[in-house]
């Protein structure tokens, strides 16, 4: 089950109220099966290191591939955590000059399978772009998008998923926003120490959950005198408080139908369904959202005193950007949820769209409820592609084989078996409800001027709307130089903006400017 996002989860756990369930969370699925056996806390599994070589735009890179584990401990020193990771290191390279990113999916709950397997990592593996995948064999190709050519590459698995495991009884030090950046701040200093990199230039890329993990991250990481030269924020959510499901319509919780109001559009476009549709989709979006924050925000304003020829104009317009009926845009309030937006698009037609890619769809077993089907599309298209792929790479080609399972995601070791337990993550912040991540990173701007950051969303996504992503990037409180130093990617891709090979191929090509411009090249 591809739980590479838990917001759907989160969505609903970092509201006003510590205790929201879980189990309220749109498209919930049964838990998976039990997880295997624990591995020891220590000395664990040995680390495998083995030699490949890589052709980037016609150059060839020879690199060391190790997978293993890094140790975890509490103050005293007593072991709290192995931690899995891989690191793709390119041969002879000056550490003092050659950059190190680290890398991380997000959950909170999933292994950094998609990322490793799907993104800039030395392989990928082929999963189908915008249909269902299929069943085994899957082709694992070498990555001609890899970003190996500008840096190293160290994917993290979180504590206790991948092949890593926390000593039994401590899982509440680690699962909770604060208590996870500490974490991975640990892992990141340790693995400096061991490979000596204190003074290489390092970058971090979280996706999802990820990209409120970075940006504490961040500011722990300065705290503890690392400065990092570079943030990528993929399918970014800092401030949850914008979040759908952490405003009631009634009382005035009106923000989240304005930003899910470009991806709403951005839906009903790929799928033909806008009337006299219009030939490039970022002309589109521009007048909708120019509607979402002028006259669609001005009507939520007005709320129960917004007149009927006003309201009449807006249901129009509503209708018009969105692709579903006057009637649906009416009985919605002229507010549409984009859970039961997904279901009501493709409703004539039978079929429910996906939540992180909107691209994804599958037969909808009841056409007549109100919400999909309790799986999402996206799921269904890529979780066995990606898990198998895990599994080679790591056991046959990387050579690491221990006889414990993979975790893809650890959901229900957090959550419970049911993912109803309400205290099952941490999602305070600073002891602060609903979290917002995005002061700690407007800090470490401020405190580091040079630090830049890269955000890269999908058009797509339903998960983490890009409309969401530039106001809460905008409003940093920052000045006109520091905000200079973020850039913007916008892709026809969804969520995991790489599912689709010409969005990934553009997303490289970004990147690979953005490495020399935050490297001063």
């Amino acid at each position: 089950m591809n739980r590479v996002l838990s917001l759907l989860m989160l969505a609903v756990l970092a509201g006003t109220s510590a205790t929201a369930r879980a189990a309220d969370a749109p498209n919930a699925k049964a838990p998976p099966p039990p997880a295997a056996p624990s591995m020891p806390a220590e000395p664990g599994y040995p680390d495998s290191v083995t030699s490949h070589s890589l052709a980037i735009d016609g150059k060839t890179i020879a690199y060391t591939a190790r997978a293993g584990l890094i140790t975890l401990h509490d103050q005293e020193g007593k072991v709290t955590a192995q931690v899995f990771y891989t690191a793709d290191t390119a041969d002879g390279a000056n550490p003092a000059s050659r950059p190190v990113t680290f890398i991380y999916n997000g959950g909170p709950g999933s292994s950094t399978m998609w990322l490793r397997m799907g993104s800039f990592g030395p392989v990928r593996v082929i999963a189908a772009d915008g249909t269902a995948s299929g069943p085994a064999p899957y082709r694992i190709v070498d990555n001609q998008y890899s970003l190996l050519d500008k840096s190293d590459l160290v994917f993290i698995d979180m504590p206790d998923s991948g092949f890593g495991r926390i000593t039994p009884g401590l899982e509440k030090s680690f699962f909770g926003v604060d208590q996870d950046v500490a974490a991975f701040g640990q892992f990141i200093t340790n693995y400096l120490s061991k490979f000596d990199r204190w003074n290489s230039p390092k970058f971090i890329f979280g996706e999802s959950y990820g990209t409120p993990r970075s940006a504490v991250l961040s500011s722990y990481l300065f705290d503890h005198g690392v400065m990092l030269n570079g943030v990528i924020l993929q399918s970014s959510i800092l401030n949850f408080g914008l979040d759908y499901g952490n405003g009631d319509p009634i009382g005035g919780g009106d923000w989240a139908y304005v930003f899910y109001l470009p991806t709403e559009a951005a839906t009903a476009w790929y799928h033909n369904m806008i009337p006299n549709r219009p030939a490039d989709l970022p002309s589109f979006l521009a007048s909708v959202k120019q509607f979402a924050m002028g006259e669609y925000l001005d009507a939520l304003y007005k709320g129960d005193k917004l007149g009927a020829s006003e309201r009449d104009d807006v249901i129009r317009k509503l209708s018009y950007f969105t692709g579903v009926s006057p009637q649906y845009v009416r009985l919605a309030n002229i507010r549409i949820p984009y859970d039961k937006f997904e279901n009501e698009l493709l409703r004539n037609q039978g079929y429910t769209v996906g939540r992180l890619d909107s691209r994804y769809q599958t037969w909808n077993l009841d056409r007549a409820s109100l919400e999909g089907p309790p799986w999402d599309p996206t799921d269904s298209a890529i979780d066995g592609p990606y898990t198998t792929a895990i599994n080679q790479y790591l056991r046959r080609d990387l050579q690491y084989n221990p006889p414990i399972q993979y975790r893809t995601q650890i959901y229900d070791i957090i959550f419970g078996a049911d993912f109803s337990n309400p205290d099952g993550w941490d999602m305070s912040h600073n002891h602060r409800y609903p979290t917002n991540t995005a002061p700690d990173l407007a800090a470490t701007m401020a405190q580091n001027p040079s630090m830049k950051v890269f955000s890269a969303n999908g058009y797509y996504d339903f998960a983490t709307p890009t409309f969401a992503t530039d106001y809460t990037l905008r409003h940093l409180n920052l000045s006109p130089t520091l905000q200079s130093n973020i850039s913007y990617g916008y892709y026809q891709a969804g969520h995991m903006i790489y599912l689709s090979e010409p969005a990934l191929a553009q997303y490289k090509a970004d990147l690979a400017r953005w490495y020399d411009s935050a490297l001063g090249h």
